[in-house]
């Protein structure tokens, strides 16, 4: 083995991934595979466990909500660093979401801290900033005290990444809206369901025409920043494309490529849409291969 090689051997680390089958843990397995890390994965089903042994990772079969069986999993697995990739979003169901980012996240840092595992990283939001102008950065406040539903989104994602930052390092990886393949805005996805008038469409979100200002980011860049967030210090990171955007200007663009009726264009807009600036992601090196929606949508189609 050569200088070079051993060197790199140093960085790899072995990686927890929790959630390793939602919409950015399966693109994120292997890509922590192809950078040379240790990969376990969970997932609550067998079939998905599964999926991540085919993957090439070492599968574990445990809900986040068992506590017993997560510190059991974490001891045994002992691993350098935690990716909480879990999400609970498939029913678009905000309580039982918010209860994964609270009472989860609670389980999942005691077991990661019971395991001494000093690296962690969480899937945050980047839209939960306070209202105020222009793309927000990562140095102002959350929206506390927002008027419901958002009041109580906003607080779980508060409480996902303080118990997060209990561990020696914690990177909140504060995502846009995230498009593409396993996500709301997929061909055939609720998003498409919703803008063609179904009255059924579960998703998390708005299809409002309107001022409202949105960041986006691929579900691919979003694991891309995963695996790059393990040489990151502590503290949040907005991870968005290029192009934060109003309703007005990307739903039609979004319903181009869905190929689905586009709404009316119309006025107004929360004052606390107001999109997000990846300075800070892009000043560690991290650059989005879908730097802008417009493209991004039309490749998901194509």
């Amino acid at each position: 083995m050569d200088l070079q090689t051993e060197r790199r051997k140093d960085t790899f680390m072995h990686v927890f991934v929790a959630g390793a089958t939602g919409a950015v843990g399966r693109l994120l397995v292997p890509l922590l595979l192809d950078a040379g890390h240790q990969v376990t994965g969970t997932s609550r089903s067998r079939a998905g466990a599964e999926r991540v042994r085919d993957q090439g990772a070492s599968p574990a079969q445990v809900d986040v909500f068992d506590r017993d069986a997560l510190h059991e999993v974490m001891a045994a697995a002992a691993p350098d660093a935690v990716i909480h990739q879990l999400t609970d979003l498939s029913g678009a169901d905000g309580e039982a979401t918010n209860r994964l980012r609270e009472v989860g996240t609670r389980n999942l840092v005691d077991a990661a801290k019971a395991a001494g595992v000093r690296r962690i990283s969480v899937q945050s939001m980047a839209w939960m900033y306070a209202p105020g102008n222009g793309p927000a950065t990562e140095g102002e406040p959350l929206d506390l005290g927002a008027a419901e539903p958002r009041g109580s989104i906003v607080e779980g994602i508060r409480a996902l990444e303080e118990m997060a930052a209990e561990v020696q390092t914690a990177v909140s990886l504060r995502y846009g809206v995230l498009y593409g393949p396993g996500t709301w805005y997929e061909p055939g996805g609720p998003v498409a369901a919703a803008l063609s008038g179904d009255p059924d469409a579960r998703f998390l979100g708005s299809v409002e025409a309107d001022n409202s200002v949105n960041s986006f980011v691929h579900v691919a860049d979003g694991a891309r920043a995963a695996v790059q967030a393990l040489d990151w210090p502590s503290g949040p990171v907005n991870i968005v494309d290029d192009e934060p955007a109003r309703g007005r200007e990307w739903l039609p663009v979004l319903a181009d490529a869905l190929g689905v009726p586009a709404p009316e264009v119309s006025t107004g807009g929360a004052s606390w849409a107001r999109g997000a600036s990846n300075a800070l992601a892009r000043s560690r090196g991290w650059r989005p291969e879908h730097p802008t929606w417009r493209s991004g949508f039309a490749e998901d189609d194509a």
